[in-house]
């Protein structure tokens, strides 16, 4: 007998109505708009049992083409608020920081790793690598993947 796949991806109009009230229900215990399983089940029509059910089988899928993951990579000068300029730069322009990685300073610089969701970014990924670029205390600065 053939080995069925273990995962699907399913467009949610095709997902029986228990499964997309599971998933908002996660959501609201996540994002804190509900505080227990009780709350969130009442708040979306299920009962708790419903929830508990099926609560790890349903996940939603991130489409990769609805928003850009990118990673950069920053040679920085060990100095009090340059990486807080480089933040500041992220935040203005709308990337959402996901992750940092700053290794220990070595003779005065440190590589700092950032990554960035870009879905709702202002400009181009290249003037944002400018930016970063001229800004006080960066030696080097470059896109290493996305």
């Amino acid at each position: 007998m053939k080995k069925l796949p273990k995962y699907y991806i399913v467009e949610a109009s095709a997902l029986p109505d228990v499964f997309l009230k599971v998933a908002e229900a996660k959501r609201r215990l996540q994002t804190g708009e509900a505080s227990t399983v009780n709350d969130a089940a009442h708040a979306v029509g299920i009962s708790r049992s419903a929830f508990y059910k099926y609560r790890d089988s349903i996940l939603p899928f991130q489409n990769l083409m609805s928003g850009r993951i990118i990673t950069f990579q920053v040679l920085l000068m060990d100095r009090s608020g340059h990486l807080s300029g480089i933040l500041s730069i992220f935040a203005s322009n709308g990337a959402n920081i996901l992750t940092i990685n700053q290794s220990i300073p070595n003779n005065g610089v440190a590589m700092v790793t950032i990554s960035a969701e870009t879905t709702d970014l202002l400009c181009p990924v290249e003037e944002l690598l400018k930016q970063i670029t001229g800004q006080q205390g960066v030696v080097k600065a470059e896109i290493v993947a996305g």
